[in-house]
């Protein structure tokens, strides 16, 4: 390590006006082998059917049997199949590759600098870095950090395994709970990078002596991949640098063609601040898990569009479940919708019976490795993704007698329908009884918020933060100015327009027993209707446009599509059309990236940094802390105090205490909350009066947010604001600064 001095110049200077981000809040395998053309014509199962023709072409070379080729070659021939390309067309895929290849360094850069210019994180000293973790961010980062610094790799992961520093005095596993296989992988390669470079002599990081001024002491900021934080930030957009390759490739498979590909990276990034927000939050779940759902999606278009099934296509799809579903909790939602899809394009006849099986036993195998590797976590065996598998699976194996129902097709989708709604729902309700679990129940009153004048205390947490109330009324209004609703909604009608075609004959027809409709190309079915999920999402919780964004930069690459829109590029050449739009788009699209390049800032909480100054040298290694959640993770991450309570909130005892540590902001007696900080074993509590005063909107201050939970006490003076001015006798004040104010909670 090189030890070298600079100066650091900190004057605070005025920020440009910054872009709307995406909330910053406290929210594969190898395709099918031997698929030749994208979208190669079916053959036609119903004779004189009427609906949309199958691509011309010629069909993809039979497949060798999956036994007799090796592994690497059946990935091999799938990938070109799931470009488009025929095997000749070698020569092609690499260019295509290599195109990916470039739009994922593209994007790594972008974030990568965007990151860099906000926070100045390449200058910021261990405890700086680790207070820029705010919220979630910190809480996971700190097992990260518990991994590294642990005398060996297994005894780290024991630690993790069996923390008592996360909710004191309880002992639990945080893998289990906080999904955090990510951060065992990346402390492993973090240990295997630095032992492998002390090993051959290699320097992995640089340390400087930075001068902050404003009578600050000097710190030490060191860069380079062998800085804890910079390897496990670095890691991270390195995947979601990758990721835009994936989308890359999405975009030319979906479309059949490269320009499909280029329409879906441009749209990306002329409306990045609302497609992702990794480059502001790192270590949120959904930067390492969205990456493998963009694969999976993938991998489930190319599975509705080959003709044949293979082993290899099926494996992928597993292991890109599992890499979804493992770093994030809330990824089961994403997939229930997923196969709520799946099932509507079965049921109208788009694909069948055969694959959707298929596909069906691929999730319930994932969901159960998942289940395993979750040390057995229940709320994935209750959760409505489950139940709708289970349902999905009884629907399939009662085809034969809903095809002996004497009712019109219009009835029989219905009827498969209500089936499949109220079956998921029963039985989402048995088995949440049956195992006790009552984790998830908050999502059910959340959603109920969303439609009636329901409340309670989680609830009023959740819709009074920004990111959980219903989508901007300016967020459409972004979409339209870079042109991509407008894109979105000609391709949603053109594929409207066709399930119209497709299923006027179907319901019109006379009545028989034996139906054998099957239309083609369900994979432009599939995602009109993912469309329409993620649209409601992204509605009802601002958060969720995360997913609905990049899904529209995916369906904007099917005005490339000669299956839609042949009928215009007979008359036009289609790279004309196609550039066209992305002239026009790129007028708001590139101004949206100048914005997002002119932020510059400069990460620094001095107020912050007292605090965890003053705990670490003040207070004693056990001393055991409760205050605000986001406040609790850095206290837990940089001071190693055990704490009460912290932003995780998907664990019902969590949230019950929760609930007591922020009584401190009702309106209760002094006495009654000490004697309930008391049963905790709370040594200290960080009061902070700015969520005394905060109010987003409305009735989402603290005090009103408890007037709905406890109204016995409405009017009286809230306890936070009397004990800002004298915290006797109940607690003493053993530190004070311009934001903090540490109680000492007396015993009796």
């Amino acid at each position: 390590m090189v030890l070298q001095a600079r100066n650091k110049h900190r004057e605070a200077a005025p920020k440009p006006p910054q872009p709307p981000r995406a909330s910053q809040s406290p929210l594969r395998g190898a395709p099918d082998v031997g698929a030749g053309e994208p979208g190669p014509e079916r053959a036609s199962q119903s004779p004189g059917r009427k609906g949309a023709a199958g691509r011309k072409g010629p069909r993809a070379e039979p497949a060798a049997s999956p036994a007799g080729r090796s592994l690497a070659g059946r990935l091999a021939t799938g990938l070109r199949g799931a470009l488009g390309l025929r095997r000749a067309g070698r020569g092609r895929t690499w260019s295509t590759l290599l195109l990916a290849a470039f739009a994922a360094i593209l994007h790594w850069c972008h974030i990568t600098h965007l990151f860099e210019n906000d926070r100045h994180f390449s200058h910021l000293s261990t405890l700086e870095r680790e207070m820029a973790f705010r919220t979630e961010m910190g809480l996971y980062y700190s097992y990260f950090k518990t991994i590294v610094e642990a005398p060996s790799f297994f005894n780290g992961v024991w630690m993790i395994m069996n923390d008592k520093l996360t909710e004191y005095p309880l002992v639990i596993n945080t893998l289990k709970r906080f999904n955090l296989y990510p951060e065992v992988v990346l402390a492993s390669w973090y240990r295997i990078y630095t032992k492998i470079m002390d090993l051959i002599g290699i320097q992995t990081k640089i340390c400087w002596t930075v001068t902050r001024g404003e009578g600050l002491s000097p710190i030490e900021s060191c860069e380079g991949l062998g800085d804890p934080a910079c390897f496990y930030v670095a890691v991270i957009f390195i995947l979601n640098g990758l990721m835009m390759a994936l989308f890359f490739i999405y975009g030319t498979y979906l479309s059949g063609s490269r320009l499909g590909g280029l329409v879906t990276v441009l749209c990306f990034f002329f409306n990045h601040g609302e497609c992702t927000r990794v480059m502001w939050t790192p270590p949120l779940r959904e930067s390492f898990s969205y990456p493998f759902l963009v694969l999976q999606m993938l991998l489930v278009t190319h599975i509705l569009r080959a003709t044949k099934l293979y082993r290899g296509s099926l494996i992928a799809l597993c292991i890109s479940n599992v890499f979804f579903m493992l770093p994030w909790q809330f990824a089961q939602f994403v997939l229930l919708t997923q196969i709520a899809s799946l099932f509507a394009v079965y049921v109208v006849g788009y694909i069948d019976i055969y694959k959707l099986r298929k596909i069906i036993y691929i999730h319930m195998i994932s969901l159960a490795l998942c289940f395993v590797l979750m040390f057995g976590n229940s709320m994935l065996l209750t959760s409505y993704y489950a139940s709708s598998l289970v349902i999905i699976w009884g629907v399939l194996a009662m085809k034969p007698h809903f095809l002996k129902m004497n009712v019109s097709e219009l009835s029989l989708w219905v009827i498969q329908g209500c089936f499949w709604l109220f079956g998921t729902i029963i039985l989402k309700y048995l088995t949440s009884r049956i195992f006790g679990i009552a984790d998830d129940a908050h999502i059910g009153n959340l959603l109920t918020s969303k439609f009636f004048s329901y409340k309670d205390f989680d609830t009023l947490l959740y819709t009074c933060a920004a990111e959980f109330d219903f989508m901007e009324k300016e967020t459409p209004l972004r979409y339209t100015r870079t042109l991509l609703l407008p894109a979105v909604l000609v391709v949603f009608i053109a594929i409207v327009k066709k399930i119209i075609s497709d299923m006027w004959g179907v319901i019109t027809k006379p009545q028989t027993h034996i139906r054998k409709h099957q239309f083609d190309h369900g994979e432009l079915v599939y995602h009109a209707l993912q469309l329409l999920a993620y649209t409601a999402l992204g509605i009802l919780i601002m958060r969720l446009k995360l997913f609905l964004t990049p899904h529209m930069c995916v369906m904007a690459s099917l005005i490339c599509s000669r299956q839609l829109f042949g009928w215009l590029f007979c008359k036009v050449h289609p790279g004309a059309v196609v550039f066209a739009v992305l002239a026009a788009m790129s007028i708001q699209g590139s101004a949206n990236l100048q914005t997002q390049w002119n932020i510059v800032g400069e990460f620094s909480n001095l107020p912050q940094e007292e605090l965890i100054e003053w705990i670490k040298y003040s207070t004693k290694p056990d001393a055991v802390f409760a205050g605000a959640m986001p406040t609790m993770a850095s206290v837990k991450l940089s001071a190693l105090r055990p704490v009460v309570n912290h932003p995780h909130y998907e664990d019902a005892g969590l949230r019950a205490r929760t609930k007591i540590v922020y009584s401190m902001y009702s309106r209760k007696a002094a006495e009654e909350v000490k004697r309930e900080l008391i049963k905790l074993k709370v040594n200290y509590y960080i009061l902070e009066e700015s969520w005394c005063i905060r109010r987003s909107k409305p009735g989402c201050s603290m005090p009103e947010i408890w007037d709905v939970e406890d109204p016995a006490n409405a009017g009286k003076t809230p306890l936070c604001n009397l004990l800002v001015k004298d915290s006797k006798p109940h607690f003493t004040t053993v530190f004070q600064n311009s934001v903090y104010k540490v109680l000492e909670v007396i015993k009796e």
